[in-house]
């Protein structure tokens, strides 16, 4: 269908149905599920004493209406801001610690983690990830993804993301 015969075909069944569709006012009236959502949510940066500091431009996490985005945690000593070694097990342990730290000043925990996303250096480094990993979440677990990448910054072996509810 040629594409100005198209356009017409359309506007033609928009005429044929409109009497099928409520202005958006009775609809709001008659169900007020569908109110419209505040456009303005308001958001919080989260600053963590006790995780290491941001590396660039970003906040160490977002609060946003009920839910706190926690970005990017490598694993770094707070204190020193170096790697807390060059393992990957002892990377992912201080990553945890400094997430927990984050999840904690946004007033969360990681009992409330929705969603994780794991970034490696090194796929084959997922078994043991996964070891450290279920020892700082409880069941039901949260959602994840977890993908090998080209590079990470400062060249870490992990990096780990996520959302939680407050």
């Amino acid at each position: 269908m040629p594409l100005h015969s198209y356009s017409n075909h359309c506007e033609e069944l928009m005429e044929e149905h409109q009497h099928q569709y409520q202005p958006v006012e009775e609809v709001e009236e008659h169900h007020p599920q569908y109110q419209p959502v505040d456009k303005q949510v308001q958001k919080e940066a989260v600053v963590a004493a006790d995780a290491p500091a941001a590396l660039g431009p970003y906040s160490h996490a977002i609060k946003a209406g009920n839910l706190v985005f926690v970005s990017g945690v490598l694993g770094l000593v707070p204190e020193t801001g170096s790697f807390i070694s060059e393992s990957v097990e002892g990377q992912t342990e201080q990553v945890l610690k400094n997430m927990g730290a984050i999840l904690k000043a946004a007033g969360s925990s990681y009992g409330s983690v929705v969603k994780t996303t794991i970034m490696l250096a090194d796929l084959s480094d997922f078994k043991m990830v996964n070891e450290i990993y279920a020892k700082y979440f409880p069941a039901p677990f949260p959602a994840r993804s977890t993908y090998q990448v080209a590079a990470l910054p400062l060249n870490s072996r992990i990096e780990i993301e996520c959302i939680a509810l407050l």
